[in-house]
């Protein structure tokens, strides 16, 4: 298989013989090349995730749950993950983003919804399509010892080694550089990572500051760049000091 095919390539994981038929005519009649599989253990043993430009997987599988294949497939790539559930739990939902997926739909679910939900992760990631060509510079920018490249959408550290991000980090910190020195509330930033607030609780942007933090600061429990504002929101500092 290669991911980089015209047809972008999308791992199904799901247990039930049913869905896993609607949801591979779906995703072919919407342009995809899908390939499925009935649980976790399928798909390791199949190709690398580099092979597949995003994983479609079932929460509730029988034998490995949805979060710990996630929770593996994260460890080795940054892979796109989209992850469906019947289970209406918010807990779940926050538990399935600190995994490091990077959308979340409820069953039953719109078709269209869905395929719009893999087609705004795929064009935030890059993957399926064809990347724009060019010279000139890359447009970056910095804070502390690190720095942001937009062209690239890759978090360097001081040695150019890039810090692995999922989607929704990525745009989070790339919406906080480019609004710096700026209290932004909590829904101006859930509308940015195209969350639905109605789907999702108001600690999903806390779990993902929280993670965030963890890759940007030195010390995450006393950042100096994304720092909370109470009742208000957050607000990045390019410069370390501000107030």
């Amino acid at each position: 298989m290669d991911a980089s095919a015209t047809r972008p390539v999308i791992a199904i994981i799901d247990d039930d013989a049913d869905v896993r038929a609607t949801l591979t005519a779906l995703m072919e009649a919407s342009g995809f090349s899908p390939v499925a599989f009935a649980d976790g253990a399928s798909f390791k043993a199949g190709n690398s995730p580099e092979a597949y430009d995003l994983a479609l997987i079932d929460l509730r599988l029988k034998a490995e749950s949805g979060l710990s294949l996630a929770i593996h497939i994260r460890e080795r790539s940054a892979l796109p993950i989209v992850m469906l559930t019947g289970v209406g739990d918010e807990i779940d939902k926050i538990i399935g983003l600190e995994t490091g997926a990077d959308d979340y739909l409820m069953k039953p679910f719109n078709p269209r919804e869905l395929v719009a939900r893999i087609r705004a992760v795929l064009r935030r990631y890059g993957h399926g399509f064809a990347a724009a060509s060019g010279s000139g510079n890359d447009e970056e920018i910095a804070f502390g010892d690190k720095r942001v490249n937009l062209k690239r959408r890759e978090l360097l550290d001081r040695h150019g080694d890039e810090i692995p991000l999922t989607n929704a980090e990525y745009i989070l910190l790339e919406y906080f550089v480019k609004n710096p020195d700026r209290i932004i509330p909590r829904t101006e930033l859930m509308r940015e990572i195209g969350s639905d607030m109605q789907r999702y609780v108001d600690r999903t942007i806390d779990v993902l500051i929280l993670r965030l933090r963890r890759k940007i600061e030195n010390v995450p429990s006393k950042p100096v760049h994304l720092q909370t504002r109470r009742a208000q929101g957050y607000i990045f500092m390019l410069q370390a000091g501000g107030s």
